[in-house]
């Protein structure tokens, strides 16, 4: 009698290893809390100089001082890949050469009010990758 495979293992990754992920990767979700509810978005970003800078569809009225940050890459046919998780300050990006080298480097889904640029200076960083069931 066979039984199926569970679920795949989890292996925490080094913050070296989560970081070269994220570097690697463009899309995630921007996640924080606004009037004790939390809110996700989509967003995209990009890894430069020790700090994430992301592209979300929110006002920038909206952010909190400290938000979250994941991306992740799983293959929905196997379960692997990997996850990583960031949380610390951020704060929207007012410069105005600073905010347009950013639009032209980062896709967005809207553009105005709610079409807000963040930088993240991320406090705690964790990471997980998810292996294969024969693993």
């Amino acid at each position: 009698m066979n039984t199926p495979p569970g679920p795949p293992p989890m292996t925490e990754l080094s913050g070296g290893e989560a970081l070269w992920l994220l570097e690697g990767s463009t899309l995630g979700q921007l996640a924080y809390v606004q009037r004790e509810q939390a809110v996700v978005r989509p967003a995209r970003h990009v890894w430069e100089y020790g700090r994430l800078i992301v592209r979300a569809p929110v006002p920038a009225t909206a952010i909190p001082p400290t938000a979250t940050y994941a991306a992740n890459e799983i293959d929905p046919r196997t379960g692997t890949g990997w996850t990583v998780t960031l949380t610390g300050p951020v704060d929207v990006l007012r410069d105005p050469h600073e905010a347009a080298h950013y639009r032209r480097t980062l896709a967005g889904w809207t553009h105005g009010p709610h079409d807000t640029l963040l930088r993240f200076r991320p406090q705690t960083i964790t990471g997980f990758r998810l292996a294969g069931a024969e693993a």
